[in-house]
């Protein structure tokens, strides 16, 4: 069962897409990332993006959490609808939480929003030269605002993301089989 943590909507309970192409952030995992970015005042009033968003755990614990708005793309059809439902079950009226079924290259090609968080959370079976293209293209100018912080969730079997030259890449945090990145533009202490 995957479940809002804290925030105005914490104990919540969130429907999981069909099918074993999705595979939600534990909730052991969620609740120390956003104790680190909670301690570091990076969620409150943030324009927050969630990649490849499955259940949409991880943005709609960024609204619940304070977060101004939360752009969650999702390609399968499917999550995005369990998405949609997620979200509307919350009861945030005041945070602007739009879901994109498309692709995630689809919707950072026409995004015109600057985000000061960014969840990368792709299949593990995504490469690394697609991960490096997706990572490429959300750094290109005006996407992120200069205190941006990205976070990637990859298998702690995979290497390091490669970021691009003008991000910071701080110390990763690793629970079990998966491992946090964090970058930032300005540097970002995990």
């Amino acid at each position: 069962m995957t479940r809002i943590i804290a925030g105005r909507a914490g104990g919540r309970t969130l429907r999981t897409p069909p099918g074993a192409g999705t595979r939600p952030t534990s909730d052991r995992v969620r609740e120390a990332l956003f104790s680190a970015l909670d301690a570091r005042g990076v969620v409150a009033g943030a324009a927050v993006l969630d990649l490849y968003a499955g259940s949409g755990a991880l943005g709609l614990e960024a609204a619940s959490r304070g977060a101004r708005s939360v752009d969650l793309v999702e390609s399968d059809r499917r999550a995005a609808s369990v998405i949609s439902a997620n979200a509307e079950g919350l009861g945030l009226p005041d945070v602007r939480l739009r879901v994109r079924a498309m692709t995630v290259t689809h919707h950072l090609a026409g995004s015109d929003t600057a985000y000061d968080l960014v969840f990368v959370d792709p299949p593990y079976d995504l490469s690394e030269a697609a991960l490096a293209d997706v990572l490429t293209a959300l750094g290109a100018p005006g996407r992120l605002t200069d205190r941006a912080l990205v976070v990637v969730e990859r298998s702690s079997r995979s290497p390091e993301p490669s970021w691009p030259p003008d991000w910071t890449a701080d110390r990763a945090r690793k629970y079990g089989e998966t491992t946090l990145w964090f970058a930032s533009l300005l540097g970002f202490d995990t």
